[in-house]
């Protein structure tokens, strides 16, 4: 690697898939110069969930802080990508173990860790399943300093989950996350996280641009 950046944010534009039954991206013209306006101004319409974004704590639980209370240190530094393929399973602390051996990443030097499923809004189309981390997992990795974990599926937890409990685990321990990276570009290594969300005021999530910077010549 050469040092260069790589964007792994989901490109915004109409089409792109959102939660199933969440607002949709949509995007128009206020002003236009070819209807003879002096400037082209447009406007857009969407979720905060739609593409690459950092949920809040409210988010799962009313009371909790909001978008505008996202600590931008969470999402920037040294980080971890490491590959987690395979069947949509709840990954436990040691089958993480091994997968980030295999991805030469040691889980104890980790701060931000950002895992590459493959099921990635990215392609077009919302995945039917994904890999995810346990509860146990992400309290565990908590303890040894986590502070951010980050995924190219749609939601740290499975699709079908309605208790939430890994996003409850993060935000409990202090933790964030980040949801819907695009990591086709990014092999599994070591990078800098360069990530901070948009400085939206009272929201249950706030969309990002994310980019790494790779530390390893692998």
């Amino acid at each position: 690697m050469d040092g260069r950046l790589v964007d792994v944010s989901v490109t915004l534009r109409p089409g792109t898939p959102e939660w199933p039954g969440d607002t949709p991206y949509s995007c128009g013209w206020t002003w236009s110069m070819a209807d003879g306006a002096s400037v082209n101004v447009s406007a857009l319409t969407m979720s905060p969930h739609v593409g690459t974004h950092a949920d809040a704590p409210l988010h799962v639980r009313d009371g909790w802080p909001a978008s505008d209370a996202l600590p931008i240190d969470a999402f920037v530094g040294p980080c971890a990508v490491i590959d987690v393929p395979g069947v949509a399973e709840e990954i436990d602390l040691d089958a993480l173990a091994r997968h980030a051996a295999e991805s030469g990443v040691r889980l104890d030097e980790t701060v931000r860790l950002l895992l590459r499923t493959g099921r990635t809004i990215a392609a077009g189309v919302f995945p039917d399943d994904w890999p995810s981390l346990t509860p146990a997992c992400v309290r565990a990795l908590a303890r040894d300093g986590l502070a951010l974990l980050g995924v190219d599926a749609p939601s740290v937890d499975p699709r079908e989950s309605k208790d939430l409990a890994t996003h409850h685990a993060l935000f409990e321990a202090g933790a964030f996350n980040i949801e819907n990276l695009d990591l086709r570009a990014a092999r599994a290594g070591r990078y800098e996280l360069i990530a901070p969300p948009l400085r939206l005021e009272g929201l249950d999530a706030a969309p990002l641009r994310a980019v790494l910077r790779p530390l390893d010549a692998r």
